[in-house]
């Protein structure tokens, strides 16, 4: 009998972990879970079809703040986007490819203040375009997400130059 009153206690423990962990994610797991959206709406399946990129770019200018500032080494692409604009490049951008990967590896979660968080990782994207020409590139990049009404949006991304040996 104490052996079923103690099986009994573990589930009621195990359960009571998993509810705290998934009910109530702290910060940090609510910061990568806006990466992996972002992941996840801007790849591209080869078969996909019109309607699901459609809703896919509706819900990527969504985790974006109204302003994002963007510097990269590519100087026409460095600037400040609307999360509309980001969803209209993103939706132009897409018809050029007929495969596209995007994930991120490495987070480096902090919270130099409340309500800001500042994530190093390295994103790496990878496709194919209509044309038939594939890449894979890799990149390091620092971003800052800024918490706006209960949620964490993307506020800034900058390209981290590398050494190279």
């Amino acid at each position: 009998m104490k052996i079923k009153y103690l099986i009994i206690a573990i589930l009621a423990v195990g359960i009571g972990v998993w509810a705290t962990v998934y009910l109530f994610p702290s910060e940090e797991r609510k910061v990568k879970k806006q990466f992996n959206l972002l992941s996840e709406w801007v790849s591209k399946d080869s078969g996909e079809n019109t309607f699901t990129m459609a809703h896919k770019t509706r819900n990527l200018g969504s985790l974006f703040a109204e302003k994002f500032e963007l510097k990269t080494e590519i100087e026409s692409m460095s600037g400040s986007y609307t999360s509309e604009e980001i969803s209209s490049y993103a939706a132009r951008g897409r018809f050029m490819f007929s495969y596209l990967s995007l994930s991120f590896y490495d987070l480096g979660i902090s919270f130099p203040e409340k309500g800001i968080a500042k994530v190093t990782l390295t994103a790496r994207l990878k496709g194919r375009s209509t044309t038939g020409e594939n890449f894979d590139e890799t990149h390091e990049l620092e971003c800052i997400l800024k918490k706006i009404e209960k949620r964490w949006l993307f506020s800034h991304a900058e390209m981290v130059e590398v050494l190279k040996k």
